[in-house]
């Protein structure tokens, strides 16, 4: 048994499987063709273009295209086919009457005043007839944009009865007008627009296009919520990777797939946030054990005296210390420090105080609001070390910044020597030096860089280095606001 169900499983399979494979074939081989020709692949990328980016918009448009397709279809069928039908056969019976009157009038003379024609004509067909002299007919009217009645009701006239005739159906809102020349008379008739025009097609079209309005309604606010914890978990994780607060009243929403992933975001920051932890805690009681040897060598230096050899023990005991002290602040990264409003023009002034006071002038220059939300000391940091890059191996330093809607773009330029381009993204590894360009001498740990772009990324920006005007190094430093 379980053998039959499996060939009928995979003999259904392979019956259905196969006209998708070649449908799906077919319209990538339909897709490359369209693109191979300029015109409309132009024409495409137009309107992709013009498609809506979000995906609230997006969903409505799935929702909203195929309900006007499928109206626009209903609506041209009804049109085209109940409406015409009816309309034809309303007009149709409406000269069949016309045409009975004039064979009674035509085949019995006898009723010379037509009296009793004309009450037959109003009680039996609904119709009011009047019997005119032979005047000419009135000029024709001029007819309606959407002429149904009046080309149908022309064409049973003239297929039905064949003789000349006037009609106007634009008069008079409620009652339709024909005249037909006989041979000694103008026979004059007045019947009901209902008579001879489907006039109940308005309220179709009214109840479709008011339930496609209530439906369109009930589908935005469904859609609005559905989005909305899409929305929160992006503001979410946008938050995180800016090394901001995530929103305390953020917590899985929605729909199960929406609810999966922000679950499964708040587990990983926690992952993160208590992986840093650890090893936050652990680097400070290794700095902390090493800082006390380091204290206890240059007591012991101390106490032994003024001596050469003692000096540049103490010298490279400090050094020492100083390492130690970028080793930890690199492998820390100020991640425990919370974000704050800063004032960038301020930290601008800091900087320049700090050039000041190691004999160099910098300048500095500020565009759009000022005040970002970053981590204060982080930040700092992270434009101190590009700074004393520049102070280090240059005469003239240039500070500038500026702020539009979504982003912060900081410019640190200086004379110096600056980077060979090939070399500009392996300076950001830790402990990597120029060595061939760059004096020993002048201390460092190869840690400045990286520590910069390490605050950068947290702050989800980055640090790019490429050639600046005054022929050394610019520093580029981009964080999203």
């Amino acid at each position: 048994m379980a053998s039959l169900l499996d060939a009928i499983t995979g003999t259904f399979s392979r019956t259905v499987s196969a006209p998708l494979r070649r449908s799906r074939q077919v319209f990538r081989r339909a897709l490359r063709f369209l693109r191979s020709r300029p015109g409309i692949r132009q024409t495409l990328d137009f309107l992709a273009r013009q498609m809506p980016k979000g995906l609230y918009a997006r969903s409505l448009l799935i929702i909203i295209m195929p309900v006007v397709l499928l109206q626009s279809v209903v609506a041209y069928v009804f049109m085209e086919r109940h409406w015409q039908t009816v309309t034809w056969r309303l007009s149709s019976m409406v000269t069949q009457s016309i045409a009975s009157i004039i064979d009674v009038y035509e085949s019995y003379p006898q009723d010379a005043d037509q009296a009793t024609l004309t009450r037959i004509a109003g009680e039996r067909l609904g119709l009011t007839i009047t019997f005119l002299p032979p005047d000419p007919l009135p000029p024709a009217t001029e007819k309606p944009f959407f002429s149904l009645l009046d080309r149908t009701l022309s064409q049973e006239i003239s297929r039905q009865i064949g003789r000349p005739f006037w009609i106007d159906t634009v008069g008079k809102s409620n009652l339709v007008e024909i005249r037909i020349r006989l041979e000694d008379k103008v026979l004059r008739v007045f019947a009901r627009r209902s008579q001879t025009y489907a006039s109940n097609s308005h309220i179709f079209i009214a109840w479709m296009v008011g339930t496609s309005l209530v439906l369109l309604g009930v589908a935005l606010i469904f859609m609005r919520n559905q989005v909305k914890p899409i929305q929160q978990l992006a503001d979410a994780a946008e938050a995180f990777g800016k090394g901001r607060d995530v929103p305390k009243d953020f917590k899985p929403s929605g729909a199960r797939e929406v609810r999966r992933a922000a679950t499964a975001f708040l587990l990983m920051r926690e992952r993160i946030e208590r992986q840093i932890e650890q090893r936050t805690t652990m680097l400070a009681g290794v700095s902390h054990d090493l800082r006390t040897i380091l204290t206890r060598f240059k007591l012991q230096l101390a106490l032994v005296g003024d001596e050469a050899d003692v000096s540049e023990m103490t010298r490279d005991v400090d050094e020492m210390q100083h390492m130690l002290e970028d080793y930890m602040a690199f492998a820390r990264g100020d991640s425990g420090e919370q974000a704050a409003a800063v004032d960038i023009e301020d930290l601008f002034a800091e900087l320049s105080a700090d050039a000041e006071k190691l004999g160099r002038h910098a300048e500095t220059s500020f565009r759009g609001h000022p005040v970002v939300v970053l981590k204060p000391n982080a930040f700092k940091r992270c434009l101190s070390n590009l700074v004393a890059n520049a102070i280090r191996f240059a005469d003239k330093i240039r500070i500038s910044g500026r702020r539009d809607a979504d982003w912060l773009t900081i410019t640190v330029d200086d004379d110096g020597p600056g980077i060979p381009e090939d070399q500009r993204e392996a300076v950001f590894k830790p402990f990597f030096r120029l060595d061939d360009a760059r004096n020993q001498d002048l201390g460092g740990t190869g840690l400045g860089l990286a520590i910069a772009l390490d605050i950068a990324r947290a702050h989800g920006g980055e640090v790019t280095l490429e050639g600046s005007p005054l022929g050394g190094l610019r520093a580029i430093v981009r964080v999203p606001v």
